[in-house]
């Protein structure tokens, strides 16, 4: 199957580029609401199921045990751009188990947020574990870890009790067996496991409704997503989509991004989920995608949806700030913009 055109990248009056993916919307039954494109074909969702695998850090009673507020929260489903609130969050999450940032097996990088890079270069110092955009997530399997009474050393391993218990959160979300044939590893090298695109909304659907959930797992689940409602700048950081979006619609939306053109999202009071996968990787794509999906589902007020607007239809700008062109989404996805 070739997946259709979702957006179109228009320089002037043309279309300059295209990008084809599939798009899946169900229910927390599992019944197809919208289905573009290959929705059964096995994606890896990558940072989109952050939030999914920070459900054992709720479920192990480790962050009740800790003390940990909406702030840790949102970071354990976050990738967050290194800002110093940021870095200094999950030090403080580490802290609280006893450990640190030589703990952490994500990896060094240079904060997303480039005021922060350059804060660092200018300082003279170069970026730890704890700038990696998925150190809070490790923070969280970490101190699950600590929890569960198991030794954190080796955590990302499959075979390790904190990974085994993210992927069967997984599976019973979305309704999957995930074995060795669908097992890799991500950016930060945590396991990731291919799941396909409608179980991913299927999942989604799940998590923001709890229908289906044992009643542990649906109440974690929601706790993780009214912290993320709460304090959106903790699951991304400063301008980012996932931040905007969320700081203007609260609990009414949880959406995450992942890498190589994957985001994920859930409308709890539609009781539906949402899965976006765009076949050349592109994150420009899957946003403007997911954005158009939020306002052809949820009902908006006018300020709301003109802020939406803006995500669904973005402008295009040189190095002179001159507009040369926009992003905008097909029909297939996107119902007519407002004038």
């Amino acid at each position: 199957m070739t997946d259709p055109v979702l957006v179109e990248v228009m320089r002037g009056p043309l279309a300059e580029s295209r990008h084809r993916g599939a798009v899946a919307v169900t229910d927390a039954d599992g019944r197809s609401v919208l289905a573009l494109g290959d929705v059964e074909r096995a994606i890896f969702p990558r940072s989109a199921i952050k939030a999914l695998q920070a459900l054992p850090l709720v479920e192990s009673g480790a962050a009740d045990d800790l003390g940990f507020g909406d702030a840790e929260l949102a970071l354990a489903a976050a990738s967050h751009a290194g800002e110093p609130p940021h870095v200094a969050a999950v030090a403080r999450m580490l802290g609280r188990c006893g450990l640190d940032a030589g703990a952490l097996a994500c990896g060094a990088h240079w904060p997303l947020d480039q005021p922060s890079a350059h804060a660092l270069i200018r300082a003279g110092q170069t970026p730890s574990a704890l700038h990696n955009n998925c150190s809070g997530k490790h923070a969280g399997f970490l101190c699950a870890a600590s929890a569960m009474g198991s030794d954190h050393h080796g955590y990302t391993a499959v075979s390790h009790v904190v990974q085994r218990e993210v992927r069967a959160a997984i599976e019973s979300l979305a309704g999957v067996s995930l074995g060795e044939e669908v097992t890799a590893i991500d950016g930060c090298s945590a396991p990731t496991w291919a799941v396909p695109l409608k179980r991913l909304a299927t999942a989604f659907a799940r998590y923001g409704t709890g229908h289906g959930l044992p009643p542990h797992r649906a109440r974690a689940a929601a706790r993780i997503r009214a912290a993320c409602a709460a304090k959106p700048y903790y699951v991304a950081g400063s301008g980012r989509f996932v931040t905007e979006l969320m700081a203007r619609l609260g609990g009414r939306l949880f959406v995450k991004t992942g890498a190589e053109g994957v985001v994920c999202a859930a409308l709890p009071e539609q009781g539906i989920g949402m899965a976006v996968k765009c076949d050349d990787g592109a994150s420009r794509a899957a946003e403007v995608v997911i954005a158009a999906l939020v306002v052809r589902f949820l009902p908006l007020d006018a300020a709301d949806r003109a802020v939406l607007e803006r995500l669904i239809w973005p402008v295009l700008r040189n190095w002179n700030g001159r507009d040369v062109g926009m992003l905008r989404p097909t029909e297939l996805v996107a119902a007519p913009r407002s004038r």
